[in-house]
């Protein structure tokens, strides 16, 4: 079972849970005899297009896995659902039993949610540019939460993030991120041989890819309305941060898990040679400086008939280790709980993790990783759009240094689209290096 921060054991993980009453918060959510036998789970699902809708199914799935191997009896009921556009709130509560006035719609509808009764749990793979708020109002409503990547599209969205992560550790609410590598057997095995039993030595290097074919619409949207905007969302760099965040943050997510921290610094380009559609650049290519003066090359692509590799490779003193594993790594420990019912897919494990967390009173919360993944796209993504080197502290810890790096919003905000104050951007208008 991963823990939220690589240099952390196990022991200490767990010792620090307890100590934080994460294991007594997690009882009295579910309001369970021992180990929440036998209890109903209510869980609320926002955002529901296909991957919402494919998390809920798999979270349901996960606790049909768990009751099967430990017979922990625990049922999940989805209690509502929200969706900007209501007509796939009521699509996706339809096919679990949901009443329609608990299917909600609207920029405003995790507000509907939260106020139309209790959520023990909640689902959330909305639109990226509105995760933080959503996060926020689950962690104010006492509510777990498991959210898909990315959880931002800008460094102050990424701080929101980091800062309703911590309130939630104080509520003892779990929180498990769509990272799922970090819930992949071969690499928590990976990890653990060469961050923990140094079984190659130092890290001295490597590269992060997600090189793939075209993606997303292949022609002019021509948006007229926010309605259009928020439809075509994956397209447009105010609402997935470019595919670099959208996409591209499961490889960086692996590169800080492995090197135990963010980049320093950022320093690349990157450009549009075919896009039609939107506003997102084609390619990233980023030079990344971890502590210590190891260097992490980053790069993304998504231009049909191209070379393709979505992975991660480290270039360590003894030898080369992929996310996955390599040839000839072996673990010597596995730090995988054997208990856990072990599944085909990371999709489905980070579920099956999450409620045995949850029913085991053992702490998670992924809030700050996935939120540091997030920010080292946005900070990749700003180098390549600016051409200019841009430092991990000016742009999430020091709000002093370079106050336009720490305070740049990309609009419109989700606070705008409940305000109904939606300027669309203009297709095909990108930022120019050495210009922006």
């Amino acid at each position: 079972m991963p823990t939220t921060n690589p240099r952390v054991s196990r022991r200490d993980f767990l010792h620090g849970a307890a100590s934080a009453g994460a294991a007594l918060g997690a009882f009295t959510i579910l309001g369970a005899t021992a180990r929440g036998q036998g209890k109903t789970l209510n869980v609320a699902l926002i955002g529901c297009g296909g991957r919402g809708r494919g998390a809920l199914g798999q979270h349901i799935n996960a606790a049909n896995i768990l009751n099967k191997a430990l017979n922990l009896g625990i049922n999940i009921k989805v209690v509502a659902t929200g969706d900007y556009f209501k007509s796939k709130a009521e699509q996706a509560g339809k096919g679990h039993g949901v009443p329609a006035n608990k299917c909600f719609g609207g920029a405003d509808c995790y507000k509907k949610v939260f106020d139309s009764g209790k959520v023990d749990l909640l689902v959330t793979a909305a639109t990226p540019a509105f995760r933080p708020v959503h996060f926020e109002a689950a962690v104010e409503h006492g509510a777990h939460v498991f959210m898909e990547k990315p959880v931002a599209v800008d460094a102050p969205g990424c701080r929101r993030i980091i800062k309703a992560g911590q309130k939630a550790k104080e509520k003892g609410l779990l929180v498990v991120a769509g990272t799922q590598r970090r819930h992949q057997k071969n690499y928590i095995d990976a990890h653990h041989a060469v961050c923990t039993e140094k079984a190659l030595g130092r890290i001295m290097g490597g590269r992060v890819s997600w090189c793939s074919g075209h993606m997303f619409a292949r022609s002019a949207i021509g948006c007229k309305t926010p309605a259009d905007f928020v439809g075509s969302w994956k397209n447009w760099i105010e609402l997935s941060g470019d595919h670099i965040v959208e996409q591209h943050v499961h490889n960086l997510d692996v590169g800080n898990w492995f090197m135990g921290s963010p980049p320093v610094s950022a320093v690349g380009f990157g450009g549009r040679a075919r896009r039609n559609a939107g506003n997102m650049f084609d390619f990233f290519s980023i030079d990344l400086e971890y502590p210590d003066g190891i260097h992490i090359h980053s790069m993304c692509r998504q231009v049909s008939g191209c070379w393709r590799w979505v992975g991660e490779e480290f270039t360590c003193e003894k030898g080369v280790v992929r996310g996955g594993g390599g040839k000839g790594l072996t673990v010597k420990a596995s730090p995988v709980v054997k208990e856990i019912p072990q599944v085909r897919g990371g999709h489905q494990q980070e579920h099956v993790n999450l409620l045995y967390c949850l029913l085991k009173g053992t702490y998670i919360n992924e809030a700050k990783n996935v939120a540091e993944s997030t920010a080292v796209a946005v900070m990749g993504r700003t180098a390549c759009y600016t051409g200019q080197k841009i430092e991990w502290r000016d742009m999430m810890e020091d709000p002093k240094r370079k106050p336009d790096i720490y305070n740049l919003t990309l609009k419109p905000t989700a606070d705008d689209f409940e305000k109904g104050a939606v300027p669309i951007p203009k297709e095909g208008l990108i930022p120019i290096p050495g210009k922006a």
